[in-house]
Order: structure tokens, then sequence, then C-alpha cells
């Protein structure tokens, strides 16, 4: 699966990201300063050899190396490999950039309005934006029955709305269930007889919601159903769009 430093190429908006960026009591060197002036936001510093000076920056939502030469005039831009070809470029990256962002993602995640789908102890726990019109999103839920029912994953569904016109008015129906979970549940266990009705008279509250969770899913440039988030066995941050393929059920759910 695509590490986070290629998810956030292709996905994270530049409204959810605001990693700090050096303080400015630690004065940049000149050379820096004008990169910084172009729009990269530094965010850190690290070590680097034979008197370079590395320098990890965001820009457009992706990680950046800069190398400052000894003599403080010139910036080299950039992954640095050594005479083995090891990129020590990758790991300061990912600590400094890549690490700090998905934790904010995956904060964001907790704070939307999701659907408890398995017991809430579960040990692992994959977020999906989830619109119940999606036959994908059907589809993943069917094949994640064997980790759920036994409890060893936790699915929190983001409902939205863009598949069909009905969407929205279904997700708001979902979400202000007297019961969520079990009419969730009810809903994809139904698969294409499902019974569930658009909502006609969504209130306030459910609207709320609903939007909250557009916006989210509009931040982080999405364009459809589902998209799976989840923490791999390094605690970094991967997505999956669309229902995976068998071999990939397993990154994804863990072993069963």
């Amino acid at each position: 699966m695509p590490r986070l430093r290629h998810l956030l190429t292709l996905s994270l908006g530049a409204a959810l990201l605001h990693l700090p960026s050096v303080q400015a009591a630690e004065q940049l060197p000149d050379a820096i300063k004008k990169i910084e002036a172009k729009g990269a936001k530094i965010v850190g510093q690290f070590d680097a050899p034979d008197g370079l000076r590395g320098y990890a920056a965001q820009y457009q939502n992706r990680g950046m190396a800069l190398y400052l030469t000894p003599d403080g005039k010139h910036v080299l831009l950039g992954n640095l490999y050594d005479a083995d070809g090891n990129d020590l470029s990758s790991a300061p990256l990912q600590k400094l950039v890549y690490a700090p962002m998905a934790k904010e993602v995956w904060a964001k995640f907790e704070a939307s309005n999701w659907i408890q789908d398995g017991k809430k102890d579960a040990p692992r726990t994959v977020y999906l934006f989830s619109d119940p019109n999606c036959q994908y999103c059907n589809m993943f839920w069917e094949q994640a029955r064997p980790w759920v029912k036994a409890g060893k994953v936790q699915l929190r569904h983001i409902m939205v709305g863009i598949i069909r016109e009905d969407s929205p008015a279904k997700s708001a129906a979902l979400l202000a269930a007297k019961d969520p979970a079990k009419a969730l549940d009810d809903h994809e266990k139904a698969g294409k007889s499902s019974t569930l009705k658009a909502m006609k008279d969504i209130p306030a509250a459910v609207q709320t919601k609903l939007a909250a969770n557009m916006q989210l899913m509009e931040d982080l440039e999405l364009q459809a159903t589902p998209a799976i988030f989840y923490m791999d066995d390094k605690g970094e941050l991967q997505q999956q769009q669309g229902a995976p393929t068998p071999d990939k059920l397993a990154k994804i759910l863990g072993p069963m």
C-alpha cells in the first residue's frame, strides 16, 4: 500500500494541514528563507553528511528535503542518497512531516460523525467514507465481516452522500436513526434489497453532521467511496480507494 507521503500528494487538501513551522526564534539561513518565501513551510531541521544542513519542509502537501551547502549560499532540493543507494531523506521526512500529518488526519477522523460497526474495544480501527448507495461500500462491508464478527476490527463509517440524488438524505436517515449502528447493519445486510428510505425533513443537527462529513471528504480531495483509511503495522496512515482485492484485505484488517 502507498505510504502516507503518496497519499498526501494525491489527496490531502491544504485546508486540513497546518504543521507548525520552525519558530521565528530559530533564525533560518537567508538561502533557506528564500525557499520559504516561495511558499515552503520549514517544519524542522535534521543531520546531513559532509557539512550539509538538512531542512524538512512542507510544500503543496508534500514533504520536501532541503540541503544547505556548507557555504550557506546554495540549497539543494530533493532526496539525498549515500554510496550504497540508501535514501537519507526518507526517515527525516517521515518523522518531521508525514507523521505529524498522519496524526492530524487521524484526529479529524476521530472527531467526525461516524457510525460504529463492530465492538468498541476491537483493537484495530478502520475509517471509511461511505455512501448508502455505494455497492463497493457494501462489498467492503461484506469482506470485513469475519474480522468484525471476531472482534478484531471495528469499522467507523463516515457517512456522506455523493452517488445519487437521494444519497445525502439516506445518510441523514442513518445518522438520525434511534440506533444508527443497527440501521446501518440492516441496510448493509439487505444489499440491493435494502428498504432504507431517504429522509424527507432533515433536522438541522443531522444536516450539520452530514455537512461536516462532506466537508472533510472535500478537504481530503476524495472523489469516490469507499475511501478507506487505516494504520499499518508501522503505525503509518494508509489509504485504500475502493473495495480492496483479497490480497489487500489482511493489510487493512490485520491477521485473522
